[in-house]
């Protein structure tokens, strides 16, 4: 393969979100006629990297070619029509229309100037006959299950002669079954000549499937190399480097304490799997896990954000019929969301009145909101988290991320929690701001709260955690008690031998 120019050539690639560099110097050879993937720990950039090529993300830095040629997208449909298709983890179909017509949006047969629906069916078949795959052609894509929805995208890249596919964790939310149909699938378009650029965190199917593998660490390109050189203890190697030091708590015993969340047998189909745990008051319990293994799709269930098809929960000795978040603040459960923005503050309102929305009685005695004593609530909790500037009034769009992450604790600490659901409590924010939210953390759970703590970090989670609960593919797999060694804890994470001993 060396002999022969490159389909698509990234050179010293970079790309930047506020402060934080997502790409930096990366560069990759991609080959026609072979599966190429992308392969790191969370927030490693293997997804940033497969939406530069896609054109769904655009570089800082570096150069990009297809086939010698250079280019630069603007955008996802400027590279699909250069012949690079993107099926990502937020599929981009239109719910409101058939299969048939998603598969050939943009590229319908006319006859007359009409679209040729005979002919549209007609082709379809042919597709479905030619990959092996196929969904109901009338059915309305926002009815279908993911795994229809991804064969719907997939015939939709085949259909348009895509010679590049990347494949963004694509077999995330599908069964063993279906996944085996996609590799197979797979194997069939590099076979044709095509480049497959397939970007997953579970090792077994990447040495698998895939021909090579690059690997990736914080944003930097670690090697690439024949699959054939690796095993998934050295892919964790690469992906994780040096075990590092976890930052060190003081954790109390609080195996005598009592029980203040317990689950059990907890489901959701194709999402979470018989899943129980307990935590207890002032016991901060961490998941970890990669993304899809169902750590937050847990938390939601639990708080009352999604559904669940059966099991119960119980808060303080109490079996809580939790159907929505409303349920959950009254059962005496605070969910801290991974996206703040959109799901946890209310960007255009006051500091105020983000601190006090879960128990808005507290500062209205008459029935009427008492804005003054809102506000001195507020500015109390506000001053004693550090919140910069402590000011009441002001907007929360215009803090710091930081920041605003202290106004969502702020909420919980005005609500006094049973049981706190912490989930990316850290994301997005600089290190002064991380240790205090540490000692925060630290401090909810010494006043009686549960926590409850998911963190793609696996070093943050062991630092802050009494005991560690990993799981996987939507189940709990292992469970480690305080401090246990970094090394076993990422083994079970990525289902390796001496990871589930």
């Amino acid at each position: 393969m060396s002999t022969r120019e490159p389909l698509v050539r990234l050179s010293r690639i970079g790309k930047q979100y506020g402060g934080t560099s997502a790409l930096d110097d990366v560069s990759v050879d991609i080959f026609a006629g072979s599966i190429h993937a992308l392969v790191g720990a969370n927030g490693a950039g293997k997804s940033t990297l497969g939406k530069v090529i896609g054109g769904v993300v655009r570089r800082d830095q570096g150069e990009m070619s297809v086939d010698g040629r250079p280019v630069r997208y603007s955008g996802p449909v400027e590279a699909r029509a250069d012949g690079i298709a993107t099926i990502a983890q937020e599929l981009a179909l239109v719910p409101a229309r058939t299969v048939l017509e998603n598969v050939f949006l943009g590229v319908e047969p006319h006859r007359f100037g009409i679209v040729d629906r005979r002919r549209m069916r007609k082709e379809y078949r042919e597709l479905v006959d030619r990959w092996g795959i196929g969904v109901d052609p009338e059915k309305r894509v926002g009815g279908l299950r993911t795994a229809d929805q991804q064969k719907v995208e997939i015939l939709r890249a085949v259909k348009s002669d895509a010679r590049i596919i990347v494949l963004d964790e694509p077999t995330s939310s599908l069964t063993h079954v279906e996944t085996e149909a996609l590799h197979k699938m797979a194997r069939a378009l590099r076979d044709q000549g095509k480049a497959i650029i397939y970007v997953s965190h579970f090792l077994d199917e990447v040495l698998d499937l895939c021909d090579t593998i690059t690997v990736m660490r914080n944003g930097h390109l670690v090697r690439t190399g024949p699959a054939s050189a690796e095993t998934e203890e050295s892919l964790v190697a690469g992906m994780f480097g040096a075990a590092v030091q976890a930052e060190e708590f003081g954790k109390a015993d609080r195996s005598a304490a009592p029980v203040m969340l317990q689950v059990a047998g907890l489901r959701r189909e194709r999402v979470l799997d018989d899943v129980s745990l307990s935590v207890r008051s002032g016991e901060i319990v961490g998941l970890a896990g990669l993304v899809g293994s169902g750590r937050s799709e847990l938390a939601r269930a639990i708080s009352g954000a999604d559904r669940i098809d059966s099991g119960t929960i119980t808060v303080d000795g109490e079996v809580r019929d939790i159907r929505s978040p409303a349920d959950g603040i009254k059962a005496g459960i605070a969910f801290l969301t991974e996206d703040r923005k959109t799901e946890g503050l209310f960007m255009e309102l006051s500091l105020a009145a983000n601190t006090t929305i879960v128990d808005l009685k507290a500062v209205s005695p008459k029935g009427l909101l008492d804005h003054g004593s809102e506000r001195a609530r507020a500015r109390e909790l506000l001053e004693l988290l550090s919140v910069d500037p402590p000011a009441p009034r002001a907007q929360v769009k215009g803090l710091s991320g930081g920041n605003q992450q202290k106004v969502l604790f702020a909420r919980w600490l005005f609500s006094h929690p049973k049981v706190l659901i912490l989930d990316e409590p850290t994301r997005g924010v600089d290190v002064g701001a991380r240790a205090a939210i540490h000692r925060l953390i630290h401090r909810l759970a010494d006043e009686g709260a549960a926590v409850l703590l998911i963190s793609s970090e696996i070093e943050e989670v062991l630092g802050l955690a009494h005991r560690v609960l990993v799981m996987r593919r939507g189940a709990i797999t292992q469970e480690f008690p305080a401090d246990p060694p970094l090394d076993d804890v990422m083994a079970a994470v990525f289902g390796l031998p001496g990871g589930n001993q």
